[in-house]
């Protein structure tokens, strides 16, 4: 059975549909609205407090990218003044919904205050849900010698679990392109 392609949408309708979408509280249009606003992209003018406003919007619609996006903000000062604490929280709020990206972060923060078994445990878990920065730390830090052989192998068999889990025929179909944005492994 053949299926049908998408229909092109203008990128003038596109924004026009996302607009609705936000009026209407969808999380991941207030989310994506307010990535456009952080990065200045799509014709959007780079403003870290409209973009903070948004993401804290999506927040209290329990969007998890957007309890990392506040994170950042306040790991970086985007918006906001730097705090370290605001954005360990908010880290800590994204990884329990899941977000790897958070528990990336709060891996590299527990790397930087010397806490390597904390470090670890944070990249082993984003690391089972795929995010592959996790892994590259953590073969790091067992280069480096503050992981170990046993860390090291742990995280390698997560990530082979969580490539398994995925795998499927249209990803491999993909992956066949050659092209970085389709590779799952």
């Amino acid at each position: 059975m053949r299926m049908k392609s998408a229909p092109f949408v203008e990128p003038q309708q596109a924004v026009e549909l996302e607009r609705r979408l936000v009026e209407k509280d969808n999380a991941e249009a207030i989310y994506n609205r307010g990535v456009c606003y952080r990065d200045g992209t799509d014709g959007f003018p780079q403003d870290y407090v409209k973009a903070f406003g948004l993401f804290a919007r999506a927040c209290k619609l329990g969007y998890a990218s957007a309890y990392t996006n506040i994170g950042f903000a306040y790991d970086l000062g985007e918006g906001v003044e730097v705090d370290e604490k605001k954005a360990v929280h908010y880290y800590e709020l994204a990884a329990i919904k899941g977000d790897s990206d958070a528990r990336y972060n709060l891996g590299k923060m527990e790397e930087e205050a010397g806490n390597m078994s904390r470090a670890i445990k944070h990249h082993i878990i984003a690391v089972r849900s795929g995010h592959t920065d996790s892994l590259k730390e953590i073969q790091d830090l067992y280069t480096k010698g503050q992981a170990t052989k046993e860390d090291y192998t742990k995280a390698l068999r997560s990530r082979q679990a969580y490539l398994g889990e995925i795998k499927s025929r249209q990803r491999d179909e993909a992956a066949a392109f050659d092209n970085e944005d389709y590779r799952y492994y």
